[in-house]
C-alpha cells in the first residue's frame, strides 16, 4: 500500500514525525508503465462483451427474454396471483378472529407447538435439505413422513418448491432468482408469491425428483395432503382427544400455518438482510441467530449458500439448528444415512478469505510508508553530503533506507543526543539491538520517515568499495 502525505495529514496524531520528501528524482525504471489493459481499444472491449453474453446464460437470457411490464397502480389487480394471495392474506385475520373468540386449552397449546415443529421440519429437513439439496439420504418411510408433513406447511409440492429453490441458489441475487433479495425485503418475503413473476425463473435441473416415486406421489396428491395435514388432522386430534375442535382448527390449524409460512419466508427475506457474511460477502445471504430462531435453524444462511449440500446450517454446538439435530437423530435410529459435510479445511478457507478481506479493508484506512520504488536512490557519499547540509533535516541511515528524523528527534525516548550521534552514519546495528532492540511500534514509525534509498545498502558497501573490493554489491529494493 502506498503512503500518501495528504491522506496522512488528515489523521490525528500527537507526534508530527513524518518528514517532507527529498527534492530528488525518482528512477524512471521504477515509474508506472501503462498496462495493456489501459491501451485496449474500444473494439476489443465490445468483442469481449459480446463473447461474455454469448457464453453467460444469465446475461443471454436477460437480454433475449425481457421481463413483463412493471406493476403499477393501474394494472396491479391483473398481476395478482389471486389464489395464493387469498390464502396468504386471509389466514392472519382468521387466526386473529380465533384468538379473540376461542378459549385457551393447554393441551391444544402444546399440540400446536408440536404440529408447528412437525410441519416446519417437513420443509426444512424434507423439502429443503433432503429434496432440494440432497444433503443426506433418507429411508422410504422417512421420505413419506417428511413429504406428508411438508404438505401440511402448504407451500406447494416438494417438486415445485425444490425447483424454485434450486433456481434461487443457482441465480442468487439476479433477475432469474425467483425471490431475489435485490428486489426488496417485501418482494423476497411474500411479494413473489402474491404477484405474478415478471419473468420465468432460471433453468434448474429437477430430473432426479421426476424419477423419485415418493416425490411424484406427493406431487399428484398434494392438494388432498395439504388440506388433510393443515386443517383436518389439526382439528380432529384436539377435538377427539380432549374435545377442543375449535381450538384445534384456529390454533393448531390456521395460527400454526401463519407461523410456518412466515418463518419459512424469513429464509428468503430476513436471512438475506440481517447478520454478517463470514464465508462470502459477494451475495446477500447472511448468518444471524435471530433468523435461525424463527426458521428452525435455517438462519446461518451465508454458510448454507456457500456450502449448500451440507446437511448442517449451524457448525458450532451453541448455534440453534434443530433441523440438523433431527437429521442426526434420524441417522441414529437408522432412518437416514450419508449425511454430507463439506471438508473442514474448505470451510476454514472461507473464513480465512473473509478475515483477510476484512483486514485489507482495515488496512486501507491506515497510512503506510513509501516503498523503495517511490523513493530516490543516493549513494552513501551523497547521503553523507546531504546530512551535512544546514536545512533543518536530520538524516539517519538504517537498513538501507535514509530517514529524516528531524520531526521526531525531540520525542525520542532515548534522548536527542543519541540520535544526533548517528546523523550522517549507518545506525542499523544500533537500531536493531546494538544500543536498543526497538519494538514493532518503533519500526513502524521509523518506516514513515523514509526519504531515500541508499544505493548498495549502506556503510559496509561503502567501506568495501573504498578498500578496493570489486564484487558487485546487491542493491536493496525492499
Amino acid at each position: 500500500m502506498v503512503y500518501i502525505v495528504d491522506k496522512f495529514k488528515k489523521l490525528s496524531t500527537c507526534i508530527p514525525y513524518t518528514p517532507q520528501p527529498l527534492d530528488l528524482p525518482i528512477p524512471a525504471s521504477e515509474q508506472n508503465i501503462p498496462s495493456k489493459d489501459q491501451t485496449q481499444t474500444q473494439t476489443s472491449i465490445e468483442q469481449e462483451e459480446e463473447e461474455f453474453i454469448k457464453n453467460n446464460y444469465v446475461a443471454r437470457t436477460l437480454l433475449n427474454e425481457p421481463e413483463l411490464p412493471p406493476i403499477t397502480w393501474s394494472n396491479w389487480y391483473k398481476e395478482v396471483n389471486w389464489p395464493q394471495a387469498a390464502l396468504l392474506c386471509t389466514e392472519p385475520f382468521i387466526a386473529l378472529y380465533g384468538l379473540f373468540t376461542t378459549g385457551f386449552v393447554w393441551q391444544t397449546f402444546i399440540f400446536t407447538i408440536i404440529w408447528y415443529f412437525l410441519t416446519g421440519l417437513g420443509i426444512t429437513a424434507g423439502y429443503h435439505r433432503l429434496f432440494a439439496h440432497r444433503a443426506y439420504e433418507a429411508s422410504l418411510p422417512l421420505r413419506y413422513i417428511l413429504l406428508v408433513f411438508g404438505a401440511g406447511a402448504v407451500q406447494g409440492s416438494a417438486q415445485w418448491w425444490s425447483r424454485g429453490h434450486r433456481a434461487h441458489h443457482r441465480y442468487t441475487d439476479t433477475d432469474l432468482d425467483p425471490y431475489s433479495a435485490h428486489k426488496g425485503i417485501f418482494y423476497s418475503h411474500i411479494g413473489w408469491l402474491i404477484f405474478k413473476p415478471r419473468r420465468k425463473p432460471g433453468v434448474a435441473d429437477v430430473t432426479d425428483l421426476h424419477r423419485d416415486p415418493t416425490v411424484q406421489w406427493q406431487h399428484r396428491n398434494y392438494l388432498t395432503l395439504a388440506f388433510l395435514m393443515s386443517f383436518i388432522l389439526p382439528t380432529l386430534i384436539p377435538g377427539l382427544g380432549w374435545g377442543d375442535y375449535r381450538g384445534g382448527y384456529f390454533f393448531a390449524g390456521v395460527l400454526r400455518l401463519v407461523f410456518v409460512h412466515h418463518s419459512t419466508f424469513c429464509v428468503n427475506s430476513l436471512a438475506h438482510y440481517l447478520g454478517d457474511a463470514p464465508f462470502d460477502d459477494r451475495h446477500t445471504p447472511r448468518d444471524h441467530f435471530i433468523t435461525a430462531l424463527v426458521t428452525l435453524g435455517e438462519g446461518y444462511h451465508n454458510f448454507h449458500h456457500e456450502f449448500p449440500s451440507d446437511y448442517r446450517n449451524a457448525l458450532k454446538w451453541f448455534q440453534y439448528d434443530p433441523t440438523k439435530l433431527m437429521i442426526s437423530f434420524f441417522k441414529t435410529i437408522g432412518l437416514a444415512h450419508n449425511l454430507k459435510e463439506f471438508p473442514h479445511n474448505e470451510i476454514q478457507k472461507g473464513r480465512y478469505t473473509m478475515a483477510h478481506k476484512e483486514l485489507d479493508e482495515f488496512g486501507r484506512t491506515i497510512a503506510w510508508p513509501k516503498g523503495s520504488a517511490e523513493l530516490p536512490i543516493v549513494t552513501y557519499e551523497e547521503y553523507q553530503e546531504l546530512s551535512k547540509e544546514d536545512n533543518g533535516r536530520a538524516l539517519v541511515l538504517i537498513a538501507g533506507f535514509i530517514h529524516d528524523v528531524s520531526k521526531f528527534i525531540d520525542s525520542h525516548p532515548g534522548g536527542r543526543a543519541l540520535i544526533r550521534s548517528y546523523v550522517g552514519k549507518d545506525a542499523t546495528v544500533a537500531f536493531y539491538g546494538g544500543v536498543h532492540d526497538h519494538n514493532t511500534a518503533a519500526h513502524n514509525m521509523l518506516a514513515m520517515m523514509r526519504v531515500a534509498v541508499c544505493k548498495y545498502g549502506g556503510e559496509v558497501e561503502h567501506i568495501k568499495k573504498r578498500l578496493g573490493h570489486v564484487q558487485t554489491p546487491t542493491p536493496i529494493f525492499a
